[in-house]
């Protein structure tokens, strides 16, 4: 299973690709406020971060865009500005059609907002290249199919579609687990969750019991 980074804080990006080997970043309007960065300056400046190399980068088109046809124009915009780009479309009826057309061009395109079963099967069977399912949004709100996961990776599987399902909203490591355990391809996570999942308390524990031991057999010079 691939691991991504939700971020657009530069410094983040490229410390996850140099000590984490981060297999791709997700962004999101949210993502780019919190950077303060417009999503052209954001693509200029990570384009240049993951030039030469295989690290996917999602970005999303503007919210506000309601027809199909504005949709597929920003999308293949930015598509083109790197060949490293996955263009991120709303699960909505215009988002799935500007998805079916955008697939049949070549645009690879990261359908986001996926809640339910049926709409990661009409992403499936339309092109998508990354199929993501949010799962904390949901749990938050007491409102969550602990089988969601499950069940989208299920229906890939059964038919052969070439989508591949990439968990959002993650929480917590248990997310990160159950995702893999439910067959998922890619998980997209914070740079908060993963220092949370890296930095076991009881690793922790363990190497300090281990340097106390260390430290008391080479203080009585034993061989």
């Amino acid at each position: 299973m691939k691991l991504f980074l939700d971020s657009a804080k530069l410094e983040e990006i490229k410390y996850a690709i140099e000590k984490w080997h981060i297999d791709g970043i997700t962004t999101n309007p949210r993502h780019l406020f919190a950077a303060n960065m417009t999503v052209e300056r954001f693509a200029e400046e990570i384009k240049r971060i993951v030039e030469g190399t295989d690290i996917s980068v999602s970005l999303e088109v503007n919210p506000h865009l309601k027809t199909a046809d504005e949709i597929v124009e920003e999308a293949r915009r930015l598509a083109y500005l790197s060949p490293n780009f996955v263009i991120k479309v709303p699960a909505t009826e215009a988002g799935f059609e500007a998805l079916a057309r955008l697939a049949k061009q070549g645009v690879k395109v990261n359908m986001t907002l996926i809640f339910t079963p049926f709409q990661a099967l009409q992403a499936a069977r339309l092109g998508a290249h990354y199929i993501s399912v949010f799962v904390g949004w949901k749990e938050e709100r007491g409102d969550f199919d602990a089988e969601l996961v499950s069940k989208i990776v299920k229906i890939i599987k059964n038919y052969n579609f070439s989508s591949k399902v990439l968990v959002a909203a993650i929480r917590s490591a248990k997310h990160i687990v159950d995702a893999a355990l439910a067959g998922a391809d890619i998980v997209t996570a914070s740079w908060e969750v993963y220092k949370r999942c890296f930095e076991n308390p009881y690793t922790q524990m363990g190497l300090d019991i281990f340097c106390n031991a260390w430290n008391e057999l080479y203080r009585k010079g034993g061989s």
